[in-house]
């Protein structure tokens, strides 16, 4: 029987799903090929089209030779579970895929391609995924945290899972969640926060009916449950006076735990582990390495072909801030290089993309390139915690594919090593437009499809969206939204934090400037601005040693000023205020210009939407116009903040001569 296309609750906006987005393969005669649970969900979605558009969907050939406009099947092509391969010939669309997951993916590729899928005529075209896991870690509570609330670093309502701390009853709209997930390539969701509270930790044991009622609803679109596990389960849930990952009654725990796990959850994807960082237990408490508490993980999950998801993100956070030797930067790589090639074959090293902690600006990570022996998953941040946390336009399509493309070494790029999937935050919650930020949507798009391609082009990824969320838009909105979306990224970085410094956020929420937020604290140090000059020196020759982590040419391209990137100079240089940048201006100069171009482009961003109104619907239009009004106070405090900070530290003045105290 086909599965139903989930009803969304009234009110909830259908994203890049709407009925419309569906016009062309719902007017079509389609014939369907194969049976199992995702090709009823096909046929489900097929269906659904053709009622709206009035097509027609059959599942077998029939004797009377009629012809189809669009044949959907299972084959014999060796494209593995998720790949698909189309062609059109005879006036006939075919998709051909090897498992179930592969024909989902083949008929939203279909979705996306519109009347150009039912058009002349074209060749074969084979289409795999470069990465196996494609993943959204959600930090979402079980029940509401006294601190962290019931979503952490959550901007988007509550969570979609959880609700009066348990699962919430009606599931439906996490069926549509997964729907919208698979429509954009993601494959994996873990569903609780990787910092594991109490009633989170009881996920794992008791409460495992509650997880897989979740992965219930999230199967029929391909999505994999995943859960986030405290390293001291055996002790909190299973009374045992240890959690040494070496002593063998923590390691039958675990196994026992891990074996009804699967009894609930047969297709259950693994654990996601936070371990010895910010206060989490882990391995260190034993004497123990991070390979031997992931392995120990990993072992219980082997026999069932599970995962275990281990967090580099590892850091001292009671530092001196008197002490330039520490270095947070350092971490990740000191800690875990000496440890490549211990890790177990399904254990995956999951790595922030930046060595510190979702900047608007960072380095690529030096972990990802030196590690060759050990699985990594590279971790994003969809949702915008650093970044304007979903109240600021800011898509990060052109910060994650910069990520993707680099490379530590010429053989290969960051999305090439990767082998361990890409993973992001999610940006995600039961808010009616799903991301609070309606334009915040694309960010969630972009990641699936870039997760599924990391060479793709960005721009073409968000004219994907743009074509799916508004089928029926004529150019001139088009054009709008990328006006609003192509340099947001930039544009954000122009008015915050500048030439890679990072850190200037209010403490705690992370929202709104405070320049000496964190300078002094134990979490670490940032900018190190005094009279003479600002930035970190994390060269080998005089600072903290950072800059030699990496393989050359990029070890000599960072160590010195002279060759450093401008984007990136205050965070490998402490450097003076008249020091002249590559681009031919002061320091203190490109901070008082970047600051003012960033209001003035939110100003032209907003008027840019204003002028949109006649084409979006009502509401959407009222909430992103109502969000460029908190942007642009935001952003100019964040000028005015910023720039009489350094006029101060500088008694340097604005050569241009605007008021800038």
């Amino acid at each position: 029987m086909p599965l139903p296309v989930p009803a969304l609750p009234e009110g909830v906006d259908p994203a890049w799903l709407p009925p419309a987005a569906f016009r062309a393969v719902g007017g079509r005669r389609t014939l369907i090929r194969g049976s199992g649970p995702l090709v009823e969900t096909v046929h489900g979605e097929v269906a659904e089209a053709c009622r709206r558009f009035g097509g027609r969907v059959v599942r077998e050939a029939r004797p009377d030779g009629a012809t189809y406009d669009l044949v959907l099947g299972l084959g014999a092509d060796d494209l593995g579970d998720e790949g698909f391969s189309c062609a059109r010939a005879d006036g006939t669309t075919t998709v051909t895929a090897s498992g179930g997951r592969g024909l989902l993916y083949g008929l939203f590729h279909v979705v996306r391609l519109g009347e150009a899928a039912f058009t002349g005529g074209w060749a074969r075209q084979t289409h795999r995924p470069a990465l196996d896991l494609r993943m959204l870690d959600h930090w979402d509570n079980v029940a509401v945290h006294p601190v962290m609330g019931q979503v952490e670093r959550g901007y988007a309502g509550g969570s979609l899972f959880w609700a009066d701390g348990r699962a919430r009853g009606d599931l439906e709209r996490v069926r549509a969640y997964g729907r919208l997930l698979a429509a954009c390539g993601i494959n994996a969701v873990a569903v609780n926060n990787v910092n594991v509270h109490e009633t989170e930790a009881h996920l794992l044991t008791d409460r495992i009916h509650e997880v897989a009622a979740i992965a219930d609803v999230l199967r029929p679109y391909g999505v994999a449950t995943h859960l986030s596990v405290s390293f001291a389960a055996p002790v909190v849930l299973g009374g045992l006076p240890t959690a040494d990952p070496l002593d063998e009654a923590v390691r039958d725990w675990w196994g026992e735990a891990t074996r009804r796990v699967y009894e609930a959850i047969p297709d259950f994807g693994g654990y996601v582990v936070k371990a010895d960082s910010e206060g989490q237990p882990g391995p260190f408490a034993y004497g123990r390495s991070h390979a031997e508490g992931a392995n120990m993980l990993a072992a219980a999950l082997e026999p069932f072909g599970g995962t275990v998801h281990w967090r580099a993100f590892v850091y001292n956070h009671r530092q001196d801030w008197r002490d330039r030797t520490t270095d947070r930067a350092r971490a990740a790589y000191d800690h875990f290089v000496p440890l490549d090639g211990e890790f177990a074959a399904n254990a995956v090293l999951q790595v922030k993309h930046g060595p510190m902690d979702f900047q608007v600006r960072e380095p690529v990570s030096p972990l990802i390139g030196a590690m060759p022996r050990t699985r990594l998953a590279v971790e994003v941040q969809a949702t915008q915690e650093y970044t304007g946390q979903q109240r600021h336009v800011c898509w990060l399509g052109p910060m994650w594919s910069e990520v993707l493309r680099f490379r530590h070494e010429p053989e290969a790029s960051v999305g090439e090593r990767a082998r361990g999937g890409l993973v992001a935050v999610s940006n995600a919650g039961d808010d009616p437009f799903w991301t609070g930020h309606p334009l915040a949507q694309a960010n969630l798009y972009t990641f699936g499809r870039l997760a599924w391609r990391p060479d793709a082009d960005p721009c073409e990824v968000l004219d994907e969206w743009i074509g799916l969320t508004f089928p029926e838009a004529p150019e001139r909105l088009s054009d709008g939204l990328h006006a609003a979306l192509d340099g947001s990224w930039r544009t954000y970085e122009k008015y915050t934090a500048p030439l890679g410094v990072g850190w200037m956020v209010q403490p705690g929420h992370h929202y709104g400037p405070s320049v000496d937020g964190y300078e002094y604290s134990p979490w670490g140090t940032y900018h190190f601005a005094d009279r003479d000059g600002i930035g970190v020196d994390r060269s080998v020759a005089s600072g903290t040693g950072y800059a030699g982590q990496y393989a050359k040419p990029w070890a000599e391209l960072y160590e010195s000023p002279d060759t450093c990137p401008d984007e990136l100079l205050l965070f490998f240089h402490h450097v003076s205020y008249g020091h002249t940048l590559h681009s031919g201006k002061a320091v203190i100069q490109h901070i008082y210009d970047t600051h003012f171009e960033g209001v003035a482009e939110v100003e032209e961003a907003r008027r840019v939407w204003a002028g949109l109104a006649d084409l979006v619907e009502p509401g959407r239009h009222a909430r992103v116009a109502e969000r460029y009004e908190e942007q642009l106070r935001s952003a100019r405090e964040w000028r005015d903040q910023i720039n009489s900070y350094f006029f101060r530290k500088s008694g340097v003045p604005d050569e241009r001569g605007r008021r800038i105290y």
